[in-house]
């Protein structure tokens, strides 16, 4: 697949046309009105999920105070504020052909990039996307590393004559793994669990570079990994090449990650380790904050069926991978509760995570009188029929669920750039900031990224938040992997 061939990001989601599967009812045309039927139900949805400026301002206070406590020692906060090992950023000079390998969700991504230094940059760059059986996101190491090895060598055959390995190297990959790792150096580190509906035995404890390296040998390729980066370390270098007011960058899309450019003396854990730059890269794995958060018994009831219970709080109410399922366990108690679909059976309505984040973001685009879209969605993916009033109400718990997640993702961000801010001392919200944003959480959501800007403007006020520039990176952590693997080359 060329590189100008359109792709969803690794860990996103995307938009498809359903074709009607069962025949669809005649709708009535009605007029439509803004009105929405509150019931109990939906009334305590609000309140649950509420997220008002004092809310806001407490979780981003405490995200500050937890990425303090976290760079003091390790284990001293939900956030584990990961050394990425990633002292200098890509700075334009790379030369080379570099590939990058990105796992970080459903589908794993192969990238390849012919770099010409500072003044011919990116020259070419191809792509391909694999989607990862259910089965191994489930299985052994083994199996899931030969799979994905096996396609980064059919990738590798492929390879065009744009691309030039210079004589007597070897190729070198940027491996982005978006799960969380204790990084022991630029090219090694430690897994210490899956996350993202991931559950891969004999992996946990053991160094995941060296579990691609054993599988790529078996498969016969010769390639050395250089540089592993999570997916958000990947997305802040792609951006910094370009942008040098790049400071943070975050990825919303099946899961959700941060990280951020830190000075070497605010981290009292490195004692001692120094940096050629005096800033490291820090993944503060903020899926993992719990504290204030606006739960409901929707999300309680979620987590505690999950495959990792009283974990990833922040991203169990924030990513792709989960408002679907929320909205879906809403919808089944106001079915059973209020008759929301009248006499429909909601039998198919009762299966997990049958209703999927794009499915949410279909019906609350539809600007239709009689919300025909909501109607078909419900019909054709839930098996419910709906009422004009049923729907609203639908499209009204959506919007209750999106405006959470993108309300307490903006408190997340301001959260970081406070504790850089104090720092600092000033050095942040007085000159242009940017926050590198991948994701197709956020690509492709409007309304979820409206509400984030929303949120950050309400938290620093209109004149501060004039400097901050929240920006879509897209694809830019397999470019970002790529630069690193490039940065940290052993021909270098």
């Amino acid at each position: 697949m060329s590189a100008a061939a359109t792709s969803p990001a690794v860990g996103s989601f995307y938009l498809r046309r359903r074709s009607p599967t069962v025949s669809m009812p005649r709708f009535r045309m009605a007029v439509r009105s803004a009105a929405v039927s509150l019931t109990p139900l939906l009334t305590k949805l609000h309140n649950d999920s509420a997220t008002p400026l004092p809310l806001l301002r407490h979780v981003a206070e405490s995200m500050a105070s937890d990425m303090r406590t976290g760079l003091a020692v390790d284990g001293g906060s939900d956030l584990k504020m990961i050394l990425s090992y990633v002292d200098s950023l890509p700075s334009g000079n790379e030369e080379g052909l570099f590939y990058a390998l990105d796992l970080g969700g459903t589908n794993f991504r192969v990238l390849r990039v012919q770099l010409g230094g500072k003044d011919e940059r990116v020259i070419a760059t191809e792509f391909d996307q694999v989607s990862i059986p259910p089965e191994l996101m489930c299985g052994t190491s083994e199996e899931l590393f030969d799979f994905i090895a096996s396609g980064l060598a059919k990738f590798a055959q492929k390879e065009g004559n744009n691309f030039h390995l210079p004589t007597g190297t070897k190729r070198e990959i940027g491996f982005t793994f978006s799960f969380p790792v204790k990084q022991t150096s630029i090219d090694s580190g430690i897994l210490i669990k899956w996350t993202k509906g991931f559950s891969v035995s004999g992996t946990a404890g053991r160094d995941v570079v060296a579990c691609l390296n054993e599988a790529m040998e078996r498969k016969g390729l010769d390639m050395r990994v250089s540089a592993l980066v999570n997916d958000a370390v990947g997305t802040l270098a792609g951006a910094r090449y370009w942008d040098d007011d790049v400071m943070v960058a975050v990825i919303l899309g099946t899961g959700t990650n941060a990280c951020y450019v830190e000075r070497v003396d605010a981290i009292p854990k490195l004692q001692g380790q120094v940096s050629s730059s005096g800033r490291t890269i820090i993944n503060t794995e903020w899926g993992a904050y719990s504290n204030g958060l606006p739960l409901t018994e929707f999300d309680r009831d979620m987590d505690a069926a999950s495959i990792n219970p009283g974990e990833q709080i922040f991203e169990k109410t924030i990513s792709g991978m989960y408002l679907g399922e929320i909205v879906r366990r809403v919808l089944v108690k106001m079915g059973e509760a209020d008759a929301l679909f009248g006499e429909s059976v909601l039998e198919k309505l009762s299966t997990p995570f049958l209703l999927r984040t794009p499915d949410l973001c279909a019906m609350q685009q539809d600007a239709s009188d009689d919300l025909q879209a909501v109607g078909s969605i419900l019909y054709n993916v839930a098996g419910v029929e709906s009422s004009l009033s049923a729907r609203k109400i639908v499209v009204d718990v959506c919007d209750t669920i999106v405006k959470r997640g993108g309300r307490l993702v903006g408190a997340g961000i301001v959260g970081i750039l406070q504790k850089m801010e104090e720092d600092s001392k000033g050095l942040i919200f007085g000159k242009r900031t940017v926050v590198a944003m991948d994701g197709g959480l956020y690509e492709n959501y409007p309304q979820y990224r409206r509400y984030l800007q929303e949120a950050v403007t309400e938290l620093l006020g209109t004149e501060i938040s004039k400097n901050l520039v929240i920006e879509h990176s897209k694809d830019g952590s397999g470019i970002g992997a790529a630069l690193l693997a490039a940065a940290n080359s052993s021909y270098i």
